[in-house]
């Protein structure tokens, strides 16, 4: 078993993380993360109303008796969700444990704490990691350049940004963008990270809660199978590649604004790739870790397999070349 300062302050058996994702962090999901001994993130924004997260998280409850928590995403908006409403139904439920990402969590943090709530920040850059640690979190996610979603606009990818955030903190890091197997489980606690963060190969497993084919599809594409996309915004985002994504980095780099993508971009196409599994209706998030990933397995397949290979790793490999 491998045990670190994560597993250690978050109360979870193995160091491996599945982070909030919008449209996929569902109590089938989530519950069979925790379940196999990991770190899961019901994703509070995938739910309408701060209401209807207090049921997803009364029913992820019904289904596992382990520790589970919520993604809490700020990010601006014209018209911007009830966020206090959302932390309030978090803390009213009882979840001991949320991440947190986009913008500064600042001001959730003072209601987080007064009840006992462990916030894990999701960052992309160590200056904002720092920051975190500053104001207060118990320990955060460093998102590399090669993770689903936006990566920042440093483009450092994990190999430099993982180790460059842990000497500079002190709280757990958990290494994000990039791994779906045991080999990069290793690597990064070699790097000084406490575990690993994955979305792709979660979003890649039976009970994620996505049509099939996009699960193929994930199985079908390689590494080079991405789009970075709102990059001449300031807003980089990597995608899956499709018809939809690619016309959009098309536009932008002939000089359009975002205008001219907005109905391209739009979430409820994005929800139609997961709900109806038509693949070119929309965008979708997917990270390099793709090309790693040839199978759709159980939750918990996927775990143990990621936690005896980091064994064997350590135990055979890493012994070997000692020698």
């Amino acid at each position: 078993m491998l045990t670190t300062r994560f597993t250690e302050t978050f109360g979870v058996q193995h160091p491996i993380v599945q982070g909030g994702m919008q449209w996929v962090g569902r109590a089938e999901l989530v519950s069979a993360v925790a379940d196999a001994g990991a770190l899961g993130f019901l994703t509070a924004l995938t739910q309408p109303t701060p209401e209807a997260l207090t049921r997803e998280i009364a029913r992820c409850r019904e289904m596992t008796d382990r520790p589970f928590g919520v993604n809490l995403t700020i990010l601006p908006s014209i018209n911007p969700p009830p966020y206090d409403e959302y932390r309030r139904a978090i803390i009213e439920s009882g979840v001991k444990v949320v991440e947190t990402a986009g913008f500064n969590p600042e001001a959730h943090l003072p209601e987080f704490r007064a009840h006992d709530v462990k916030v894990l920040h999701k960052c992309t850059s160590v200056r904002h990691a720092v920051k975190a640690e500053q104001i207060g979190v118990d320990a955060v996610s460093i998102d590399g350049f090669e993770c689903a979603g936006h990566p920042g606009e440093d483009d450092i990818p994990g190999l430099i940004l993982i180790p460059a955030a842990v000497r500079r903190l002190t709280v757990p890091v958990i290494a994000s963008g990039g791994f779906a197997d045991g080999r990069g489980l290793v690597a990064a606690l070699a790097l000084g990270a406490e575990g690993v963060n994955m979305g792709t190969r979660f979003l890649c497993t039976e009970e994620s809660p996505v049509h099939r084919r996009v699960k193929e599809q994930i199985v079908a594409n390689t590494e080079l199978d991405t789009e970075l996309i709102f990059r001449p915004l300031g807003n980089t985002a990597r995608v899956a590649s499709n018809t939809i994504s690619r016309k959009v980095v098309e536009v932008l780099d002939e000089g359009g604004e975002f205008t001219d993508v907005r109905d391209l971009v739009a979430g409820v196409r994005g929800r139609r790739v997961f709900d109806d599994g038509d693949l070119e209706a929309g965008i979708w998030s997917a990270g390099l870790a793709q090309g790693l990933i040839d199978d759709i397995p159980t939750v918990r397949e996927a775990v143990d397999r990621i936690v005896a290979q980091a064994d064997e790793v350590i135990a055979e490999r890493l012994a070997a070349v000692r020698r």
